[in-house]
């Protein structure tokens, strides 16, 4: 392991939480644990959830409101407001019902914890809930989903937890509201957090990296042209026959249709690494260097490592959002799972 890490207001050296990460037998390519931990299987159930509907858009060009589904699971009303709750934000092209989020959401509900699954606008099949695009800017999505539970429930402790650009969604709105976060915020927690756009989406486009980048895009372009037709006249004329990489299609529809001058402009406005400096809750950031396709500035790492109030930790192996480690007796494995939910108990109850 090739920690970074920063002494400050986490207590760093003390963490107890903290277990080294090795890598699961023949999974020691960044490409094998990120296929592998997207494609094996696991079986998990969760119980039924509890919808709620927030809005996070007013109407646009003749149709209706914007909405988020978020899919809860409440420990009952008696002990409700004084547990812990995460909000789980899901990554690119993901939903509530993505593989790492079950996973979490499992081992949350089983320590006693509430938990919000979040889909980003138009995921989780919601297409016809929002004429508004998701994108990586769309922090205040996540502000309003934490501003609603905590009303509702009188909630008094939440984490947020995001993966990839779920990542950069929480840490974006943690950095931006600095010290006006709200007491109820305890944590947050990025895993293979997207926070330099650019450079990252450069990175996808390798030679190396087009077979994730295609698959993103085919469910992308598959997600434009339901909306050609759910809202034409927003997205009548779209341009997608112009896109042949990532970055064409932030060019082409995110640009466009989220108000950025262009992709430049949209890569730049929407970084978390911008903010980096300005956070103020504890913060946990686990990020492996073999990630294939998120890259991280030096200035971002320099960033991270001189706030005392982020516990970053770089790990050598582990792919995008998968870290699967080997199974033992004491845990299944899923080691970065297992790592947030043990920082999260650790630094919230240290709060209360």
């Amino acid at each position: 392991m090739t920690p970074a890490a920063s002494p400050g207001a986490l207590d760093l050296a003390a963490a107890g939480w903290r277990t080294d990460f090795s890598p699961r037998r023949w999974l020691r390519s960044g490409h094998l644990q990120t296929l592998a931990g997207n494609f094996l299987p696991r079986h998990l159930s969760l119980p039924e959830p509890e919808p709620l509907l927030v809005d996070v858009e007013g109407p646009v060009a003749g149709y209706g409101p914007t909405r988020v589904l978020c899919h809860c699971h409440w420990q009952p009303p008696e002990v409700r407001s004084g547990r812990l709750t995460l909000v789980l934000v899901h990554g690119l092209e993901g939903s509530s019902g993505s593989q790492y989020i079950v996973g979490n959401t499992a081992r949350a509900l089983a320590a006693g914890l509430n938990v919000v699954r979040m889909n980003m606008r138009s995921c989780g099949g919601t297409d016809h809930l929002s004429p508004t695009i998701y994108h990586s800017g769309r922090s205040g999505d996540v502000g309003l989903v934490l501003s609603e539970i905590v009303r509702r429930h009188q909630l008094q402790c939440v984490a947020l937890v995001g993966y990839s650009m779920g990542g950069n969604l929480v840490l974006k709105l943690a950095g931006e509201l600095d010290l006006a976060a709200p007491p109820q915020l305890r944590a947050v927690v990025g895993v293979s957090p997207l926070m330099d756009l650019a450079v990252s989406s450069a990175a996808l486009h390798q030679p190396s990296n087009r077979v994730y980048e295609w698959h993103f895009l085919r469910a992308m372009i598959a997600r434009v042209r339901r909306r050609m037709q759910l809202y034409p006249r927003i997205y009548g004329d779209a341009a997608l026959r112009r896109i042949r990489s990532m970055r064409d299609f932030d060019q082409h529809i995110v640009a466009r249709y989220g108000d950025f001058r262009d992709a430049d402009d949209y890569y730049y406005s929407v970084a978390s690494s911008r903010v980096a400096a300005s956070l103020r809750v504890p913060t946990l950031i686990l990020h492996s260097l073999d990630d294939p396709f998120i890259r991280m500035l030096p200035a971002t790492r320099q960033a991270l490592v001189a706030n005392p109030h982020i516990r970053f930790i770089e790990t050598r192996h582990g792919g995008h959002c998968s870290f699967l480690a080997p199974r033992t007796a004491a845990g299944d494995g899923y080691w970065a799972e297992q790592m947030l939910l043990q920082f999260l108990l650790d630094t919230c109850s240290k709060g209360d």
